[in-house]
């Protein structure tokens, strides 16, 4: 195995869905930097980060990930260019809100997008917002209804609190890494049915052996690197 297929083999690219003002950028930001800032600024289009995380395995061997995080964006006029960087996916997080009835409303269709352009990728359903559960939109059976229905698992979670975000990540990163090990339980919904079993695309091999490459060849030069990244996946989902 050369040095790029084992870095492949430890990358995984990662879309945030679901509509706006739910908390997929603070999400990513929570999980990527450990940080929290108050007050709402709109994604436009897609936005993207790298983030190095050594991951639980259910033996006790930690092994490390690169996540490719994409943050796209959730409203209607974007949905034409987001939909692009769903192709090559390993996985996809589908974020909705405990205050937003219309975020949760939204869920199946944004399932629905997921499953065209992404195949058999990890699929995880994040209830965010857990702090404000006495302002919640939505009841527990409603959503236990539509994760059965969705069959995918569920984590609730707060992004202002830190409550189970590196959870969610863990989870994506024990089932993309071996996906024939026993499936991890989360640490806040037990309870949950296993997703489906994830399979290594050939259009994400494509992408992120392409994206290793830049990487490489850019060096300390994060800005261009990013650059260089987007540009390229442009060109790859239009294949």
């Amino acid at each position: 195995m050369t040095m790029i297929e084992e870095d492949f083999d430890k990358t995984i690219k990662v879309i945030i869905v679901g509509n706006g003002t739910v908390g997929k950028s603070s999400l990513i930001t929570r999980f990527a930097d450990g940080t929290y800032t108050t007050g709402y600024k709109k994604t436009l289009a897609v936005d993207f980060i790298e983030k190095h995380r050594a991951i639980k395995m259910n033996d006790g061997s930690e092994e490390t990930l690169t996540f490719l995080l994409w943050d796209t964006a959730g409203q209607e006029e974007y949905n034409s260019i987001t939909r692009a960087y769903y192709r090559g996916a390993g996985a996809a997080v589908i974020v909705f809100s405990t205050t937003d009835r219309a975020s949760f409303n939204a869920v199946k269709e944004w399932h629905r997008k997921i499953k065209e352009e992404c195949g058999e990728a990890i699929c995880v359903l994040v209830q965010n917002k857990i702090d404000l559960l006495d302002q919640a939109a939505v009841t527990p059976a409603e959503i236990e209804e539509l994760r059965q229905q969705l069959n995918v698992r569920l984590f609730r979670t707060s992004v202002k609190e830190n409550i189970s975000i590196d959870d969610v990540f863990n989870y994506i990163g024990c089932a993309y890494l071996d996906p024939t090990q026993e499936e991890p339980e989360p640490v806040n919904d037990s309870a949950q049915d296993a997703p489906t079993k994830v399979t290594h695309l050939d259009a994400q091999k494509n992408c992120l052996q392409h994206h290793l490459k830049l990487r490489r060849e850019d060096g300390a030069s994060n800005a261009r690197h990013v650059s260089r990244v987007e540009r390229f996946f442009k060109r790859c989902v239009t294949d």
